[in-house]
């Protein structure tokens, strides 16, 4: 099953439960993007890749962006603009690979978060999408990216991840690796009238490093001022020369 896939028969319809209150989490992107100086300085313009429900879209238009928020999942994308309601926020549904074909005019920033690179097919996917985005930024733009790493592979026992839980339902993951890609299998337990029934959908996520990363951005030039774990996911800012 391929990531659009997995999200449009399974993640979507728990995505903001699992992702949890929505307006604390968007606060705490707000805050992270204010520390950091990525208010808009020039275009104003900020694309959001794999926006999900809104999160990074709504905290990058309070700040005063005006942003295209583009996403696979229309679901996602419908919760988006209901959570964006009087911001100056434009939903997208569309490949992010398909980058370039929003950057006219030109953005300031780009936000690719949530583990939305890792949903690319290959290593090689996420250096073409870097390259594009860092051709379709204005000079001195910036590029804010966060994924986990799946470089260490886990055993045994700790392959099997508790997400979240609640009196109606139970999120576990498990994770197999592969030389260059984990299998993601999401098992969700429902409680119903005729007691619990379980769901079961797999997928593939690619293995990528920080330091695979870094050095993609190295590599066309751009400048890493951020690279750090927040909440458990690689976060790193690098701005165009």
């Amino acid at each position: 099953m391929t990531a659009k896939e997995h999200y449009d028969q399974h993640l979507a319809d728990i995505y903001a439960w699992m992702v949890g209150d929505f307006d604390a989490r968007q606060k705490e992107f707000q805050q992270f993007l204010a520390a950091n100086n990525l208010s808009p300085q020039s275009t104003s313009i900020a694309l959001d890749l794999g926006a999900g429900h809104g999160v990074q879209s709504v905290s990058l238009a309070k700040l005063g962006y005006t942003v295209k928020a583009i996403d696979f999942n229309q679901q996602l994308l419908s919760e988006l603009i209901d959570n964006s309601q009087r911001l100056s926020v434009i939903g997208f549904n569309d490949d992010i690979r398909q980058v370039k074909e929003y950057a006219d005019p030109k953005p300031e920033l780009i936000a690719c978060c949530g583990d939305t690179l890792t949903h690319l097919e290959s290593l090689d996917d996420i250096r073409q999408l870097i390259i594009d985005c860092c051709e379709s930024l204005i000079e001195s733009g910036k590029l804010v990216l966060s994924f986990r790493d799946y470089s260490t592979p886990l055993t045994g026992d700790q392959r099997f991840i508790p997400v979240k839980s609640d009196d109606t339902k139970i999120l576990t993951c498990c994770l197999d690796y592969e030389a260059d890609r984990v299998r993601v299998t999401d098992l969700l337990q429902i409680k119903t009238e005729n007691g619990w029934q379980q769901t079961v959908s797999s997928y593939y996520k690619v293995r990528v490093s920080p330091d695979d990363v870094a050095k993609i951005l190295a590599d066309f030039g751009l400048r890493v001022t951020f690279n750090e774990v927040v909440n458990r996911m690689t976060t790193i800012i690098a701005i165009k020369p």
